[in-house]
């Protein structure tokens, strides 16, 4: 999908959220970061990007107007797929990815995916040592603190 130059929602202002709303900057998509979380400060979230950086930052509510913009929504891991505002997104026909789906699409190389609710740390992290000695590039991403998002236009084939 080309995004270049169109507005993509991406949900959630936390680690994936920032480092997808940047990898959308670079590709030269618009960004638009969104918050549910009114105690969130516009000014604290925007410290978290270069000056160069144009994003929006939305808190609280989204404005329509940006809303009917829309090519794509981004959920961060942890925004539940079934939240009323997402099921807005599905009933317009919106497409909504994971981030990590979004970082898939930009992402050069191999993949190799950990899941499960129980020792995906330290299996990642052996996982990644195990590769890291076979491979020239290797890239440890996921919930143990290095957003996909962040590397994936770092990756090689």
């Amino acid at each position: 999908m080309d995004l270049n130059g169109k507005y993509v929602l991406v949900v959630g202002c936390g680690v994936s959220g920032i480092a997808a709303a940047k990898l959308l900057h670079q590709i030269g998509a618009r960004p638009v970061l969104f918050d549910t979380n009114e105690n969130l400060k516009k000014e604290e979230v925007l410290s978290r990007f270069d000056r160069k950086c144009d994003v929006m930052i939305a808190i609280g509510t989204l404005d329509k107007e940006i809303e009917e913009k829309l090519a794509l929504v981004v959920l961060s891991p942890g925004i539940p797929v079934d939240a009323d505002f997402v099921q807005s997104f599905y009933d317009r026909n919106l497409p909504v990815w994971g981030e990590i789906e979004l970082a898939y699409q930009y992402a050069k190389g191999g993949l190799v995916a950990i899941t499960g609710t129980n020792g995906k740390t330290t299996t990642t992290a052996l996982v990644g040592q195990i590769m890291r000695d076979y491979f020239e590039s290797v890239f440890v991403v996921g919930n143990i603190g290095n957003a996909y998002t962040k590397e994936a236009l770092h990756t090689t084939e």
